[in-house]
């Protein structure tokens, strides 16, 4: 049964999908990030409403996650290893890209989910209050970044509303520990799903 603090909570969680990003960073050279902090002042004053439409649908039914990322892309990443398809079982076919030949050691994973939508991580039987949601736009779809705030950041998940019922993960997590804080690891993941739904689309 929510609790009138989850249902505060909920709320809160599906007015920060509506905010517009208002600002940039630069954690690294040449990519233009969000201004977390802005963001998250905005959604306090933002009023309960739903996710945005989808200016399109990409479904993702028999692709596989391993072709979502081109050679020279995966050069640009530093992924170093062949793309492997995920034996952990997941919600979706998983596909890990690592980075492991020299420090810091870290992993992208893409997921192609096709049994949820993004709803059910904003107010729907995913959402956790423990976890933060900061709104974006990947590709011209809405989108989150989901992750649990902490001293030390474990990881950051990008999940991109492609249709209605599908939902893409990208995950990034860090092997070598206390390297990345929560905004470049958000910003890796984002760029890692901007590509990979770019490269849906074409397909």
């Amino acid at each position: 049964m929510s609790t009138t603090s989850d249902v505060a909570v909920r709320a809160a969680a599906t007015a920060a999908v509506l905010v517009a990003l208002t600002g940039c960073s630069a954690n690294e050279p040449g990519i233009a990030t969000p201004d977390r902090a802005g963001m998250t002042a905005a959604s306090r004053q933002a009023e309960a409403g739903q996710l945005p439409p989808r200016t399109e649908e990409v479904r993702v039914d028999g692709v596989d996650p391993c072709t979502l990322l081109t050679e020279p892309q995966l050069d640009e990443l530093k992924v170093n290893s062949k793309p492997r398809l995920d034996a952990e079982p997941r919600e979706g076919p998983t596909c890990a890209f690592d980075v492991d030949l020299t420090e810091p050691y870290y992993s992208y994973a893409v997921e192609l989910i096709a049994t949820a939508d993004l709803e059910a991580w904003v107010t729907g039987d995913r959402f956790k209050s423990s976890m933060t949601r900061e709104p974006l736009d990947v590709g011209g779809f809405p989108a989150i970044d989901h992750y649990r705030a902490g001293e030390a950041p474990a990881d950051c998940e990008t999940l991109v509303a492609l249709a209605p019922g599908q939902t893409m993960r990208v995950q990034m997590y860090p092997l070598t520990q206390k390297v990345f804080d929560q905004g470049q690891l958000c910003d890796m993941s984002e760029r890692v799903a901007t590509l990979a739904v770019a490269n849906l689309q074409a397909k």
